[in-house]
């Protein structure tokens, strides 16, 4: 099977390098953590030049029409680079929900906005109770004259703070745990009786708590419909997230593998020591089948079969949490001491690679989810 690029593609690819090389070494980086929203408007405004925000989304309302392709070439740059921008919150999945369940006048009203960059999305979903499980929902929707009142608690809403919508599931009927009786709804993010609790993240993300006291809502889909199109989204966002987590592997496996070489010890190269390169050789073959399973469900993501995709996004989370974890380790640990320095950005991958695992479910969870399906 041919997996080159096609010439598009490695244009966005080589456009994305230029941008990560210029814009992301590590000192940059600490800076815009370290700032009071987390991450450059200036970098998001050049990403909307470059057409990058508009890239997923349709042509008829200001985007480029780009597929899950298209999305695992630049995640995998932003990867590479720790991109902090709210890429993945707002355009793969706020765009995501608007492109799968907007109606026509909410997607001519915000599409062209969020090509843009003019509009931001998050999305509140976990609660404290939930774990892993998207239809463990206890957040209530209740009728309210010609809309919905909201109510309840949702955590861990990444780049809510920045924010100008908040995409947030809510139940409308049925149980706790019903995956029926799930709504999703567009809410602003300042909206009277919302609450936020704004926070970092070990990553060097930004994440917020939200408290509901009768927010206003605007249903986003169909009441009631919540679940279907969270599990189609949530899938897109798994495929996109699993690119980024193989170009922070890479990053980790071509650094340790050039330390090796020069770093001398008894006189000479550590990578001389066959011990080493045989857990160099690990750490390679990890990436690889990362990157396999990687492709293959942002192949896949587009099945129309919705269980053939869960089994291709539960696989590729399963692998992608094994390798991230075995290359982070043995990363930090062949850099010995200075592996555990925050001035070394080995540790910084491997924290992401960390968050990654466990968003959406982590590897246990998934392959759980692979086995019952």
């Amino acid at each position: 099977m041919d997996f080159s690029l096609s010439e598009e593609q490695q244009l966005l690819k080589d456009s994305v390098q230029r941008f990560v090389r210029d814009e992301y070494v590590l000192e940059s980086r600490r800076k815009l953590v370290a700032s009071d929203t987390g991450y450059s408007e200036d970098n998001w405004a050049k990403m909307a030049e470059l057409g990058w925000l508009a890239m997923p989304l349709p042509e008829e309302f200001g985007g480029i029409g780009g597929g899950a392709v298209e999305t695992m070439v630049l995640m995998e740059e932003f990867g590479r680079g720790l991109v902090v921008e709210p890429y993945m919150s707002s355009i793969v999945i706020g765009g995501g929900f608007l492109v799968a369940g907007g109606s026509k006048e909410q997607k001519t009203e915000l599409l062209p906005k969020l090509a843009a960059g003019e509009l931001k999305l998050a999305f509140a979903y976990a609660e404290r109770q939930s774990r892993f499980d998207l239809n463990d929902v206890e957040c209530k929707a209740e009728k309210s004259g010609d809309g919905y009142s909201i109510s309840g608690h949702k955590g861990v809403v990444f780049h809510a703070a920045t924010a100008d919508k908040i995409v947030v599931s809510a139940r409308t009927s049925g149980g706790s745990r019903d995956a029926a009786g799930i709504t999703l709804f567009l809410i602003d993010n300042n909206s009277s009786g919302l609450t936020r609790r704004d926070y970092p993240t070990v990553d060097g993300l930004r994440a917020s708590e939200l408290e509901m006291d009768g927010v206003a809502g605007t249903v986003l889909g169909k009441v009631g419909g919540g679940a279907a199109l969270m599990d189609e989204v949530v899938g897109q966002a798994i495929a996109a997230i699993c690119a980024e987590a193989v170009g922070c592997m890479d990053v980790l496996q071509e650094t340790t593998n050039e330390y090796l070489k020069t770093r001398v010890q008894f006189g000479v190269p550590l990578s001389k020591f066959q011990v080493l390169q045989h857990r160099m050789v690990d750490m390679f073959m990890e990436c690889e089948q990362a990157r396999s399973m990687c492709y293959m469900v942002n192949l896949k993501i587009a099945d129309e079969d919705p269980t053939e995709r869960a089994k291709a996004v539960s696989a590729a989370k399963v692998q992608i949490g094994n390798s991230g974890r075995y290359v982070g380790q043995q990363s930090v640990q062949l850099h010995g001491g200075m592996g555990m320095t925050d001035e070394l950005h080995v540790g910084h991958y491997f924290k992401r690679l960390t968050m990654i695992d466990t968003m959406f479910g982590n590897k246990d969870h998934h392959l759980k989810r692979y086995a019952d399906l």
